[in-house]
């Protein structure tokens, strides 16, 4: 295994016509499916020079700018949403500071390898799996050329940080405790069983439930609308349901267990939390849930399906949200424990990305 060298080989500069299919692949070594296998298979497919292994933030920032150096056309990147998220902000970093000085210069497109506990992203495009040869078959087509599409997808913008998704309450809790799992319970021969979802069972099972059921999961909460842009609340069919929400008005004012939103309709595990997800351009679903805890492991299975709307989920479209809890509240970001806050805001992110979209590939 290797981590790309800082900058080595600026010089390496392909023509167009060399650059029109040429394609990376970036590896997060801390990805839960990452081993010496996933690279060795690689490696027969993509040159030793393409592809690139990140242990750390230094790596990752590395690695994004010989992206740019090189002139990538796809860059696809192997792990969960937190590694989706963690690249994408390192590129587009770098994009954004090179555009000062080259004000026409394109992002890659990007694709992504279903290597992580989290897969929304890789859920929502189709990638293959690790058996067999799917990966590699994804990347095989990218360097040829052939991939079915390419999807626009909106990110948002939370703490500096591009996300397909973010939340506070329950969401944030079950992240945190799956976290404490891992740490706690998920050693030795255990390792591999709680890296994945019976380590997510475990958490809700144990740590989770219990918790709700001895304290309340209700917590006064407000949610602002930003103020260059009107939101939108949606009912079940995914229309609109009333007047618009003018800029600076109240989206909710109440007891609520969870406030999250997503570009991306998944969150692991192919969990449909944001069914409204990339229905309006330009905007995010934001979900307020105010039912107990138990009620919704009650009808695990509707909403994990995207199906279930009772009276107590709350939807709405809107690019721009501040969201202040009564009381600090578990917090994550792409599937990412944060920790705790009282305050958070939710933006769209300024600008869109390209992602290899295998959805009408013929396997």
């Amino acid at each position: 295994m290797w981590v790309q060298p800082f900058r080595n080989d600026v010089q390496q500069v392909p023509s167009k016509a060399e650059a029109e299919h040429k394609v990376a692949v970036l590896l997060n070594a801390n990805a839960r499916k990452f081993s010496n296998k996933i690279v060795r298979t690689l490696s027969h497919v993509v040159p030793e020079g393409d592809l690139h292994i990140s242990r750390s933030e230094l790596d990752a920032r590395r690695i994004a700018q010989t992206v740019l150096d090189r002139r990538y056309h796809t860059v696809f990147l192997g792990g969960g949403d937190g590694t989706f998220s963690s690249f994408v902000n390192e590129i587009m970093n770098q994009v954004e500071l090179r555009r000062q000085h080259h004000p026409g210069l394109q992002a890659p497109r990007f694709g992504v390898l279903k290597l992580g506990t989290g897969n929304s992203v890789a859920t929502l495009m189709k990638s293959s799996s690790t058996r067999g040869d799917g990966i590699l078959d994804d990347v095989l087509r990218a360097r040829a050329g052939e991939v079915p599409g390419y999807r626009t997808l909106d990110l948002m913008m939370i703490e500096g940080k591009r996300a397909p998704f973010a939340g506070l309450g329950l969401d944030g809790k079950l992240l945190n405790d799956y976290i404490w799992v891992k740490r706690n319970l998920g050693k030795g021969m255990l390792t591999p069983v709680m890296n994945g979802g019976a380590g997510y069972f475990t958490s809700v099972a144990f740590k989770t439930v219990p918790y709700y059921l001895a304290h309340s999961n209700k917590v006064e909460c407000e949610v602002i609308n930003g103020k260059g842009t009107v939101a939108y609340r949606i009912g079940p069919n995914g229309l609109p349901l009333g007047e618009p929400i003018p800029p600076g008005g109240v989206l909710f004012r109440g007891e609520l267990m969870m406030a999250a939103a997503g570009t991306s309709p998944f969150y692991g595990f192919e969990l449909k939390m944001f069914p409204f997800a990339t229905k309006r351009r330009g905007m995010m679903n934001l979900r307020i849930g105010t039912l107990p805890a138990l009620k919704i492991l009650a009808n695990l299975k509707g909403l994990w399906n995207g199906t279930w709307f009772p009276e107590g989920v709350h939807d709405f479209h809107c690019s721009d949200v501040t969201i202040n809890f009564a009381r600090p509240m578990p917090f994550q970001i792409s599937g990412d424990a944060e920790g705790y806050r009282e305050s958070v805001r939710m933006q769209m992110a300024p600008e869109a990305i390209e992602v290899v979209d295998f959805t009408s590939a013929i396997n």
